[in-house]
């Protein structure tokens, strides 16, 4: 029996599994779970908001943890007699969902990007516009009422242009995407496949072997994270500021840092992004940023501080806002000719039927067991329209009011404007990403934030302007998105619309509750956005920078600093239509594999090089790995770099606990040359 359902694909292996209704999908256990591991992505979402800022996609790891969490303490209490309902695929999809909408709001929330922008100390950091008008201080009232009135907005976002994409078609957005375009959603579609795994026989075992790694991998993390504490009794002591490469090296941020999130992201993100955040570093660190050193007292003044933005930092933030903002204003339009060149065609191509049925989806569906199924149960419990159409105008017309007093350089008619511009690009940003898993959130944000800063204008608080559409921009595309990924996630495994979408709102809000609460924790440990520290926050000034650009202009650049600009902007735009020519026309060697990512390049220039060590290593762990055994580094390969992510991650707590409480590290472990060594010795013996 085992071995007959180890042979069966797709849906014939669950023939004869009963799918539970849509209000059974969603279970006190599955909430409570959701929860539990919500607040463990949220913390490790925040800490890669304050480091680096780049953030894999956590979907397979939400599923593969929901599996693991549901199972152990199920299998308890079934053994003492309680708790014998079955634990089904659409459960597993549920907790996945609210999981992801809780991190994802983490991440969209701005609490490393534009909303810590905002904030007097990071003001402190920029030249111009470090005035009243133009900051505001970060509380956790206004924080809590900000992302309520914009978080939920985007969840209803998509489908009030149902009857302006499909041309008269009266059917829901997320079935024109999943159904009619029949786009993959690559993460989506990979967590679908590893849930249906999961619940099968074969993938159960596995599971097993997963779940024993990732607990081995997330231990010795844990307890490295712990050892590493005992010699950080001071600024710069500890293994993060170990010279791997020599001190001069260091001194220009090429070193490994040993730490084990980024070596388990390494492992979780493509080659092409770590070899070009590497490769970025050493064209910044490695070669521009100390030829423009060499330029001190010609292009700008010697006795300027480093973190000046008139400075070194000035050229530094600003090619890198150039090369992001080449990259993103390149794939928006790019985006947008492709969702219109492909709608068109999909409607030159056919006449379409007024309605969508299971048996309009393929015309062999009555052959095709998995297709008719999916789509029956997809179409079930359908969200009607009207629901989403009400819902979005009363949270847009609540969130208008909100935003304007909470931010007054905002004005009421700037929030209209947005809200009626970001459904086309929520839609847009949704059809993006189910062709190319890429969602450009960030990119529609920093967009927002030029226009709007500039719009508004220094005098009066156009940085504050620019960086509050960028959230509400943002707010919608992003949760827009996450949604149709959600809900191809829940195509695949029979997971009913209604149940992922309460899912979606109950994480939603879970993020919007905790994500605050975790910058609270954070920013009373630490500093927050202090370019020495621990947790740099590097997006907190560059955001402002482009906030500045847009209400200030070029004015606000350092000498030579705009060409540099143009030159880099340029660049991105060249890199990207150089990689669309060579993957449309050249098949045979696939060159396209190796052209480096325009925004992967540009992060390096603020940060330096360490992250994309520790990256680096993580992907070449896993090349020797798929060498030896391809299939077990397919398998197990996720399992142990979320472990290494958790595992390192979670220890921040511990360590920030014992830093509020004033207990400090016994040992202070320093890397010192042997002229300043030979200095220390004398002075410590009292010599001349």
């Amino acid at each position: 029996m085992e071995e007959e359902g180890n042979k069966l694909k797709g849906e014939e292996a669950f023939r004869k599994t009963r799918v539970p209704p849509w209000t059974k999908q969603i279970t006190v256990r599955s909430v409570v779970t959701s929860f539990v591991l919500s607040v463990v992505f949220i913390f490790i979402v925040c800490k890669l908001n304050f480091t680096t800022g780049i953030i894999p996609s956590l979907n397979v790891a939400a599923g593969l943890l929901g599996f693991a969490a549901i199972k152990a303490y199920t299998a308890l209490l079934n053994n003492c007699g309680l708790l014998k309902q079955p634990f089904t695929r659409q459960e597993n999809t549920v907790i996945q969902t609210f999981v992801v909408a809780s991190s994802g709001i983490a991440f969209s929330s701005g609490m490393g990007s534009y909303l810590l922008g905002m904030s007097p100390y990071i003001a402190s950091q920029v030249d111009g516009g470090n005035t009243p008008i133009n900051t505001k201080t970060i509380s956790l009232g206004w924080m809590f009422g900000f992302l309520f009135v914009v978080s939920f907005v985007g969840l209803f976002s998509i489908v009030p242009l149902r009857k302006f994409i499909e041309l008269k078609i009266s059917i829901g957005m997320s079935q024109v995407m999943i159904l009619k375009y029949k786009l993959t959603y690559p993460s989506g579609t990979a967590t679908a496949l590893l849930v249906n795994s999961l619940h099968t026989p074969k993938g159960a075992k596995l599971a097993k072997k997963q779940v024993a790694l990732l607990f081995k991998s997330f231990c010795g993390s844990f307890a490295f994270g712990f050892f590493q504490w005992f010699f950080t009794a001071g600024d710069g002591c500890g293994f993060s500021t170990f010279p791997t490469f020599g001190l001069e090296a260091y001194s220009n941020r090429f070193y490994f840092d040993f730490s084990s999130t980024y070596v388990g992201v390494g492992m979780i993100c493509p080659y092409l992004i770590n070899a070009s955040l590497l490769l970025g570093a050493v064209i910044s660190w490695g070669i521009l940023w100390p030829w423009i050193e060499h330029k001190k007292g010609i292009w700008y003044s010697a006795d300027l501080p480093g973190s000046s933005l008139s400075g070194i930092q000035g050229y530094r933030i600003f090619t890198a806002i150039a090369m992001m903002l080449g990259d993103g204003l390149y794939h928006c339009i790019i985006m947008l000719i492709r969702v219109a060149y492909s709608l068109i065609t999909q409607y030159l191509k056919k006449k379409v039927p007024s309605t969508v049925n299971h048996e309009d989806v393929d015309q062999n569906s009555s052959e095709d067991f998995d297709a008719q199924r999916r789509t029956e149960y997809f179409l079930k419990d359908e969200i009607p329209s009207w629901v989403a159409i009400i819902g979005y105008s009363v949270l847009a017309v609540i969130s208008i009011i909100t935003v304007s007093l909470i931010f007054p350089q905002l004005k009421w008619y700037h929030v209209l404007i947005t809200y009626l511009i970001a459904p086309i690009l929520a839609f847009c940003n949704a059809y993006g990403c189910g062709l190319t898993d890429w969602s450009l959130a960030s990119n529609y944000g920093k967009v927002a934030i030029i226009i709007f800063s500039s719009w508004v204008g220094l005098e009066h608080g156009g940085l504050i302007a620019g960086l509050a559409s960028c959230g509400v921009m943002m707010s919608i595309v992003s949760t827009a998105s996450d949604l149709m990924q959600d809900f191809k996630t829940g195509y695949l495994t029979l997971a009913s619309p209604r149940s992922m979408f309460m899912s979606q709102v109950l994480g939603t809000a879970t993020g919007c509750l905790l994500s605050p609460l975790m910058f609270w924790f954070f920013n009373k440990a630490y500093t927050l956005g202090d370019p020495q520290g621990s947790y740099p926050a590097p997006y907190g000034e560059v955001y402002r920078g482009m906030a500045l650009l847009g209400a200030k202009g070029f004015s606000s650049l350092p000498k030579n600093c705009l060409e540099l600009a143009i030159i880099f902007f340029f660049l991105a735009v060249f890199i990207n239509i150089v990689h669309d020519l060579l993957e449309h026309y050249e098949t045979k060697y696939r060159i396209y594999r190796f052209v480096p990512n325009p925004m992967a390049l540009a992060i390096p220039f603020y940060l330096g090089g360490y992250f994309a060590i520790d990256m680096c290593i993580g992907s070449l762990i896993l090349f020797l790995w798929e060498k030896k055994n391809k299939q077990k580094a397919k398998d197990y390969g996720p399992a142990l770099a979320s472990g290494l992510i958790c595992g390192d991650s979670l220890w921040s707590v511990p360590a920030a606990i014992l830093s509020l409480a004033g207990a400090n590290p016994p040992i202070c472990m320093k890397f010192l040359s042997s002229a300043v060594n030979k200095k220390v010795d004398t002075f410590l013996s009292g010599g001349p």
